[in-house]
């Protein structure tokens, strides 16, 4: 990959490892360019952030292409993952400890199967208190952490699709086709509370962005192999 290609543009696939955040992957990217070429400076950008405990599909753009992170960022994604029955955290997933247990006794094969289709479609979900989105200038994790409430509004979103693929009780694994905006950590809470129980994101892999698949994405760490020295 020359340096020409990069400031013209490029898309990279990225496969964000368990533990970064989409930050650190721009930087790490940013970086290899930078060093290898000289550089003082070049844009680069990701469409669409992905926790640190999410793994998966970060589409970065580079150059000229940067003007393309909206449009990216407004396609269908697809996530595979699980979800822990019978409990939940205040941040909807295992960034915190479990706050309350419930009940998973009630809970059928046959249930679990059928409640999928009340996520399906057009839904409103609250997004989690521990969310980057941002409430009078202040990210909301922020509030969360230092213990005060904040009045969130449900936002609309859309579900193409919510397949459960594995059960091990209390674990839920699943894959799930959706609109831009859509908290799979929300869902995963909703899905237990409907079960009249509790629920919490236990595992999550970014899969497909549009028509671009983590199958043909490379580790941050081996990027700068790809680059021209």
């Amino acid at each position: 990959m020359t340096l020409e290609e990069l400031q013209t543009g490029q898309i990279l696939l990225i496969d964000k490892p368990l533990g970064w955040s989409s930050f650190q992957a721009v930087n790490k990217i940013k970086w290899d360019i930078k060093k290898t070429y000289k550089l003082k400076k070049i844009k680069v950008g990701h469409a669409g952030t992905l926790d640190p405990l999410a793994t998966g599909l970060l589409l970065i753009c580079t150059g000229k292409f940067t003007k393309k992170i909206a449009a990216l960022q407004g396609q269908e994604k697809e996530y595979t993952g699980s979800i822990t029955l019978g409990a939940t955290t205040p941040s909807y997933d295992m960034e915190t400890e479990i706050d309350q247990t419930f009940e998973v006794d009630h809970i059928s094969e046959e249930l679990i199967q059928k409640a999928t289709q009340n996520f399906i479609g057009e839904i409103h979900q609250f997004p989690p208190v521990f969310s980057a989105l941002k409430k009078d200038g202040k990210r909301l994790y922020e509030f969360a952490r230092e213990g005060k409430s904040v009045d969130i509004q449900p936002r609309t979103v859309w579900i193409n699709s919510f397949e459960i693929t594995k059960i091990e009780m209390p674990k839920v694994y699943f894959k799930v086709s959706c609109s831009k905006g859509t908290y799979i950590r929300s869902l995963a809470y909703d899905f237990g509370k409907f079960l009249n129980s509790g629920g919490y994101l236990s595992l999550l892999r970014r899969t497909k962005i549009g028509e671009f698949n983590v199958d043909n994405a490379i580790d941050p760490n081996t990027f700068n192999s790809l680059l021209e020295s």
